[in-house]
């Protein structure tokens, strides 16, 4: 009788046989972070150098390390495309040999299945157990719909995955082809820790009632919200990302998810960075990591009363006209989840949604809050549905309120500073009289 580890030991090869059975012409995906099979990617490389494949092209999301496809060598042969950029991404989309793809995060499963053809999908698993299944440990992100989509299914099975009991999983039958490689998981950059970033979170935790369910963006402000949310209690989570701080609010007694009304008792996110993450998500019964599709879709998270999400920006003007992935017209990130978020939190009962950021950029020489958007800038979050902004200077509700009435309050908690001259940029276009 056929056992799954004879049928394992049958597809078991090597990364270079598997990266050898990739045909030229052919649409490749890997899911977000943890999920990129880093090393396979360089051996496709190699092979377009030696012409022995060509016209390839790569989707991925949030890239964590260097990949072949955003170096600008590998021209028009191995191409890349990125739903949310990072640095490698980032830089090829500025030079222009990178595809950027505009989006909502909760939108990209279904922009994949509708718009994308997967010849075949990479991703990193777990090792498998009795039953033949792996587990993609800390991504739900867009995996089943990507499972569902590709023609042929790669795994790279490294034993630093941890197995989320409650996520996707593969059985070894749906698997095209498997190599053995360890390799340490990804995590996010530390964060400096300063006064200014405490000051910020300590404003916003004090918003957050106890008994609420929150969502928390990446950087040190997020992280300083997770310290000072530690005196709270009775906390839930349903975020996108899951991280290091999360986890220490959970284990501190902060957060027991038993206020929330769907999927009481247990942590959600559709994926997770950071160690304690990975230990903590480890054969754990007590989290979810479900697809973004769901998990960041506005009107589930409206159904969480008192929901409350942070969110990072780079510059918001006098509208509330929200800038967090551009440098002006340069490319930065993505839209990732801000939108789905906020646009779910302020439809919440009692729900707030807080744009975070320090009030100036390039040691104290420009000011984040701004007359007019940097030409060129991206609006990630609109007029129409942002409610607070937070600086160290204060929080300004802008939810409701005129374009006058937004503009004050922008100004109040600017930088010092530059107060006088935003105050004369208002009078000038008569906004403020």
């Amino acid at each position: 009788m056929n056992t799954h580890q004879d049928t394992y030991r049958r597809k078991l090869s090597s990364r270079a046989r598997i990266a050898s059975r990739i045909r030229s012409g052919w649409s490749c995906c890997s899911d977000i972070a943890s999920s990129v099979p880093y090393g396979l990617y360089w051996d496709l490389a190699e092979r377009v150098r030696r012409g022995q494949i060509e016209d390839l092209r790569v989707y991925t999301i949030m890239d964590m390390s260097p990949l072949p496809f955003y170096q600008e060598d590998m021209g028009a042969q191995l191409k890349g495309f990125s739903w949310f950029s990072g640095a490698g991404a980032r830089g090829a989309v500025n030079a222009g040999f990178g595809e950027y793809l505009p989006c909502y995060y909760r939108d990209v499963p279904a922009l994949l299945t509708q718009y994308t053809r997967v010849d075949a999908f990479f991703a990193v698993v777990s090792p498998m157990d009795e039953q033949g299944y792996f587990s993609f440990g800390p991504v739900g992100s867009c995996t089943e719909s990507l499972l569902k989509k590709s023609d042929r299914v790669f795994l790279q099975v490294n034993h630093n995955v941890p197995r989320a009991l409650r996520g996707p999983l593969v059985h070894i039958s749906q698997v095209d082809g498997l190599w053995e490689e360890a390799a340490p998981l990804p995590t996010l950059p530390p964060v400096s820790h300063n006064a200014l970033s405490a000051t910020i979170g300590g404003l916003v935790a004090e918003e957050i009632p106890n008994g609420a369910t929150i969502q928390l963006g990446v950087g040190a402000i997020p992280e300083a919200i997770t310290e000072a949310l530690r005196s709270k209690h009775d906390l839930g989570l349903h975020t996108e990302l899951l991280t290091d701080g999360m986890v220490d609010l959970i284990r501190c007694g902060a957060v027991t998810n038993e206020k929330k009304p769907l999927h009481t008792g247990l942590t959600v996110a559709t994926f997770g960075l950071g160690q304690k993450v990975y230990s903590y998500i480890h054969e754990n019964p007590a989290v979810e990591l479900l697809p973004v599709s769901y998990v960041n879709d506005p009107a589930i998270i409206a159904r969480h009363p008192d929901f409350v999400s942070v969110n990072a920006a780079l510059e918001v003007d006098f509208w509330g006209q929200v800038c967090a992935e551009s440098m002006g017209p340069a490319h930065v990130s993505g839209t990732g989840g801000q939108s789905d978020f906020v646009r779910g939190a302020i439809s919440s009962k009692g729900g707030k949604s807080f744009i975070v950021f320090p009030s100036t950029a390039r040691n104290g020489t420009v000011s984040r809050i701004v007359s007019q958007l940097s030409p060129g800038a991206v609006v990630s979050t609109s007029k129409n549905d942002v409610d607070y902004i937070a600086t160290e200077y204060g929080i300004a509700k802008l939810r409701g309120q005129s374009l006058s009435q937004r503009t004050r309050a922008l100004i109040g908690i600017a930088h010092p500073n530059f107060r006088d001259q935003l105050t004369f940029e208002a009078k000038k276009r008569n906004i403020l009289v």
